[in-house]
């Protein structure tokens, strides 16, 4: 092929795409990106370091004929209607054998319609998750590809060569069928949005509970950050704690409204895995607070009309950070087992064919929910590939047995003293049920035979039974 031609193309030159191509060419790739606004060209072409091969069109054919066949680009435009659109313009434009990428936050489902329908027009197509925001896309992020295993072959070398590295291991591998590799980024997202819920708490409960300042509270992450706590999260939110307000003298923190945005993601995780089913309380739980989070009107009214408890924590101050750190860990590895265990579900029930090994590989580093703990998991996976849950290795146990009670005192200290807490409630409500042989949920079961004849097994006799309950 001539020389003239470019290894790769990117429709959509924001913030993420335009960074992606940047990190390609910083590779040794000869890359061109669409994009119809002329200044993102331009913009793409001035931020290319010097003697890379970068080159930015405003016409979606001029850059298909500019690449290599079989032609290899990837769509980052917003999720839904978009990207139908940007496929429709694309189709007539391709050749059997090209391979398109929506590297966006698109819903599997959507994935696995396109994936059909570009099937049958010969062309691959692939849903690919991308995590670790504007730095990470520059330098190296996260990358969740699944589908067409022979499409995968032909950017495998270009995808390993961008992604961040761990220890010399590319943060990338193929994550399974059809829609996997989306599926895989929206799990990531709700584990995500756990995650970050339980920071959140653990802010208010040293905050509120014990008075702490930002400048202790920025040490206090600091020091987390260099132990078991290690993770992105945790590190920026010590950062967080230190930077001024550019309009008043105050810390920016304490001028940031407490409305929580979201784009949705982890509201799909959360429905996801009730169509599967399994239990992501604490995802659930994170969601929903988020929405909670915009009754600002709402909530400063229950303030005036409902007393509240006394918030402070009456504790010795270093006691109740390590109580609080180690519900932070305990609640942390609950957030990551609810998310594995339904990719575990969802690569059996869907047949997406998920290697959780790989998952947890590609995790540690790039993404937003990289953090010492991926380690553990894939010593875990290691031993048991086919996990169905971390909570059942033993190592795992081992750790959230060791700040089990802490976080017992954490909970029962938060309620008491009326500081929101939820996600380490239902992180604990969720061990709880899951480490007991036997629930209470016989009654629920007896319940539903009664008033609608559902039927119930029992525990001494196989098969189905139902029973004319007698009313007293």
């Amino acid at each position: 092929m001539a020389n003239s031609l470019y290894d790769f193309g990117m429709i959509g030159l924001g913030v993420m795409g335009r960074n992606l191509l940047l990190n390609m060419a910083d590779h040794g790739f000869s890359v061109i990106g669409f994009d119809k606004d002329a200044a993102k060209n331009a913009a793409l072409e001035s931020a290319a370091t010097p003697g890379t091969t970068v080159k930015g069109v405003a016409e979606l054919a001029a850059m298909v004929q500019l690449l290599e066949r079989p032609r290899k680009l990837m769509m980052l435009v917003p999720a839904g209607q978009p990207v139908d659109d940007v496929i429709a313009s694309l189709v007539p434009l391709l050749e059997k054998g090209d391979v398109v990428i929506d590297g966006g936050n698109s819903h599997y489902t959507d994935t696995l319609r396109r994936v059909q329908y570009l099937r049958e027009k010969g062309i691959h197509f692939m849903g690919m998750g991308v995590s670790g925001g504007e730095q990470g896309a520059r330098t190296g992020p996260s990358i969740m590809p699944g589908g067409d295993l022979d499409a995968y072959a032909k950017v495998k070398p270009m995808l390993e060569a961008i992604a961040a590295k761990v220890k010399d291991t590319p943060c990338v591998a193929y994550l399974g069928k059809e829609g996997a590799g989306h599926y895989v980024k929206m799990v990531h997202n709700g584990i995500e949005y756990a995650i970050m819920q339980l920071i959140s708490e653990s802010y208010a409960l040293l905050q509120k509970g014990a008075g702490l300042n930002n400048d202790q509270l920025h040490e206090i992450f600091k020091n987390w950050n260099n132990g078991v706590l290690q993770s992105f999260l945790v590190e920026i939110t010590a950062d967080i704690f230190t930077q001024k307000d550019d309009k008043t003298p105050a810390h920016l923190i304490d001028v940031i409204s407490d409305k929580a945005g979201s784009k949705g993601t982890g509201k799909w995780t959360s429905q996801d895995a009730m169509e599967l089913p399994v239990a992501v309380p604490v995802i659930d739980t994170a969601v929903a607070m988020r929405t909670i989070s915009g009754y600002k009107e709402q909530r400063l009214e229950a303030e005036k009309l409902y007393t509240a408890p006394d918030a402070t924590i009456h504790a010795d101050t270093e006691m109740w950070i390590k109580q609080v750190h180690d519900a932070l860990y305990f609640a942390t590895i609950l957030s990551y087992a609810q998310g594995l265990a339904m990719l575990h579900e969802a690569s059996h029930d869907l047949k997406m064919e998920i290697p959780l090994p790989e998952v947890v590989k590609v995790w540690r580093g790039g993404c937003i929910i990289r953090s010492s703990l991926l380690e553990v998991f894939m010593q875990a996976y290691q031993q048991n590939a086919d996990l169905a849950n971390i909570l059942l290795d033993k190592g795992v146990a081992y750790l959230v047995q060791s700040v089990e009670a802490n976080t017992r005192s954490v909970v029962a200290q938060a309620a008491q003293a009326g500081i929101q807490a939820a996600g380490f409630m239902s992180a604990l409500s969720y061990f709880d049920a899951f480490r007991t042989g036997r629930m209470a949920t016989n009654l629920i079961q007896a319940q539903r035979d009664y008033f609608g004849a559902h039927t119930y097994q029992r525990t001494d006799i196989p098969g189905t039974f139902h029973t004319e309950w007698q009313q007293q």
